[in-house]
């Protein structure tokens, strides 16, 4: 029977979250490949492009975007599940009978962990072939011409080589008029220039010619050569001018669609699966320190100061064959003066050793510049083959980690439809994607190794998705103010205040009696502390002793009990002054080590031992004054029950 409740509540869990998380997939996956349209509208708008090719590149990028809008969706939907069930006390129901927040969670934590393992094979072989095809059909629309959309009175350069202008246009015949067509197709200073009263343009059937058809026009030609000329040179013979009634101008203008080959992109890291980006890396790699190789035996064979490092020989076999042979070093009785040396050269001689070392500087510089690129160059490809690789397991971790940031978020702010779950999703998705991001960014450039900038987002996040997680199982409440302000009033020994309110019920009466026993006790024992601890405590004392841990702990417990007794009472001038009484508090500074011999050691550390010491009997003394504080309300608490108990008397008499 049990493990048909069980089956039932997964049931029920897989039923609340599977539409939510297709609905926000598909709107996370819209929202994305509005993005890509934006980015990109500016290369597909005004070439003519058809509407199957302009679906086909969409089909693409929205297999690209999946990776993006997967991680969202998730987040977003664990939101508004959980958020849902919190909002209709549904979880609250489930808690009540038994039943934890991570068996709740566990049917989806299964599901979400297959959707990992496939978003993982998606990423791995699917998303390579589609950046393919999307990043092919995009340069090739780049390339392609744009549709012939002449405007008036402005001069149209989408032709190449030609400027044309047209005066006005008629919208019923596409006749064009006052025409003005500049061709700077040729390397002539000036171009030629063709002026018609009026004219029509078309175009070939395959599409690859414009014919312009001109009436009633002139012809203005350069024929003189190079880009000077003198006075002298202008003549009627360096001109040309043609008047003509009727004439045909046909200029080159391909308007055809030509996909590019897939292969240019299936080469690049974009198209690539795990096992050939490795392939690549460790090729690359291997190409690289076999650069290295190169270079540190040239420079180890180049000449120190003019002498070689080795000397060719005629071996003695009579083969004629030449061998390297190293030279050995040549030992001095004492070092060289190459100042004394140089000084001592003429002043032209100087000037030919400096003009060749300069030389040989330049020469060498340019040489392992050049080299220094080369290697740079490969060093780039193999920590984009890195990134990309690394970008494949990414996406899986991501989808868990925004389940456990947002099943656990769900079930503490208790908020569901689509207003408060989108803005917390927006702001942490923002927050994933800016560490994102920078990450890749400093990956890319070199300035932090590969993995670390990849896996930035997922250490940052992971962090705190445990933290939602243990929160809500322990039902804690994460979002509540007070609790935070009392964390840091703990951690810097600040005063606390105590909270009370009339019980509507009260099961057990206060009894003076019994009120006033519990109150004098605890008046006793804190007069008791504070003769124990009347001196300030020396610096040995405090780092080898502090205050007694075990008469805190009773304190604490004991002004606890007190003000829980009090709070039933019907007197509202007895509440107020209980919430007087200081919060007992059992910060580390009071006590800092249980070890005689640890605080010994911390004494002698003095730039350890001393902060500790200003610290920790600064906050003793705000201790005693809290005590000597529940001293005085004890008074005032006694005075009260006292002239309480008076009052009662004179009404019963």
């Amino acid at each position: 029977m049990a493990s048909f409740k069980i089956k039932r509540l997964y049931i029920f869990m897989l039923k609340t979250f599977l539409p939510l998380i297709m609905m926000t997939f598909f709107i996370c996956l819209f929202i994305v490949m509005m993005q890509f349209l934006w980015k990109y509208i500016d290369e597909l708008v005004g070439k003519g492009l058809s509407v199957d090719l302009i679906a086909e590149l969409f089909f693409y990028a929205a297999l690209t975007m999946i990776p993006l809008a997967l991680p969202l969706s998730i987040l977003l939907a664990s939101l508004m599940t959980f958020g849902n069930l919190g909002e209709h006390f549904e979880l609250t129901a489930m808690k009540s009978s038994g039943i934890s927040l991570l068996t709740v969670m566990k049917p989806l934590t299964v599901f979400i962990a297959l959707v990992s393992v496939g978003a993982f094979f998606f990423q791995n072989n699917v998303v390579p072939q589609a950046q393919v095809k999307m990043w092919t059909l995009l340069f090739s629309m780049r390339q392609k011409s744009p549709t012939l959309d002449i405007p008036e009175g402005t001069i149209y350069r989408q032709i190449p080589g030609y400027n044309l202008y047209v005066k006005q246009k008629d919208p019923n015949s596409d006749k064009l008029y006052g025409i003005l067509i500049y061709d700077v197709s040729t390397s002539s200073v000036y171009p030629r220039i063709v002026a018609a009263d009026s004219g029509s343009l078309n175009m070939t059937a395959d599409k690859t010619h414009l014919i312009l058809t001109l009436d009633h026009g002139n012809w203005y030609e350069d024929l003189a050569e190079g880009t000077t000329m003198s006075s002298k040179d202008l003549g009627s013979e360096m001109y040309r001018r043609e008047a003509f009634k009727n004439k045909e101008i046909i200029i080159p203008y391909n308007d055809n669609f030509s996909r590019m080959d897939d292969e240019t992109m299936r080469g690049q890291y974009i198209g690539k699966n795990i096992t050939e980006l490795r392939h690549t890396i460790d090729s690359v790699s291997l190409r690289v320190d076999s650069m290295g190789n190169v270079v540190g035996r040239e420079m180890r064979a180049l000449p120190s100061v003019g002498v070689p490092s080795s000397r060719f020989e005629i071996s003695q076999d009579g083969s004629g064959s030449n061998k390297a042979v190293l030279v050995k070093p040549v030992k001095l009785s004492k070092p060289i003066d190459f100042d004394s040396l140089y000084a001592n050269l003429p002043a032209t001689s100087r000037m030919i050793v400096l003009n060749g070392a300069i030389s040989h500087i330049k020469m060498d510089k340019q040489n392992y510049d050049f080299k220094g690129l080369t290697m740079e160059d490969d060093n780039f490809i193999i920590r984009r083959h890195k990134i990309e690789l690394h970008n494949k397991f990414t996406l899986s971790l991501a989808c868990l980690i925004f389940f456990f940031i947002g099943a656990p978020l769900g079930a503490i702010i208790r908020k569901g439809g689509l207003g408060t779950p989108i803005v917390i999703s927006v702001i942490l998705f923002l927050v994933y994607y800016i560490i994102n991001n920078t990450g890749y960014k400093l990956a890319r450039d070199d300035r932090w190794p590969v993995w670390q900038g990849i896996w930035l987002s997922s250490a940052v996040l992971l962090p705190l998705g445990i933290f939602l997680t243990k929160k809500a199982i322990d039902d804690s409440a994460v979002f509540n103010a007070d609790a935070y302000r009392n964390f840091f009033r703990r951690l810097l020994g600040l005063h606390q205040t105590r909270h009370l309110t009339l019980k509507e019920v009260i099961i057990e009466e206060v009894d003076p009696n019994v009120a006033l026993a519990k109150v004098a006790a605890f008046k006793q024992h804190c007069q008791e502390f504070l003769e124990r601890y009347e001196e300030r405590q020396s610096y040995l004392t405090y780092l080898q002793q502090g205050y007694d841990k075990a008469q805190l702990k009773s304190l604490s417990v004991e002004v606890e009990d007190v003000v829980d007794y009090l709070s039933n009472s019907h007197n509202q001038l007895l509440l107020n002054k209980a919430m007087d009484f200081p919060i007992v508090r059992q910060l580390l500074s009071y006590h800092i080590t249980n070890y005689r011999h640890l605080g010994t050691a911390l004494a002698v550390l003095f730039p350890v031992g001393l902060p500790l010491y200003l610290v920790g009997t600064h906050h003793q003394a705000n201790l005693k004054h809290e005590i000597a504080t529940a001293v005085r309300v004890c008074d005032e608490i006694t005075e009260i029950i006292e002239n309480a108990n008076k009052k009662d008397d004179n009404t019963q008499q």
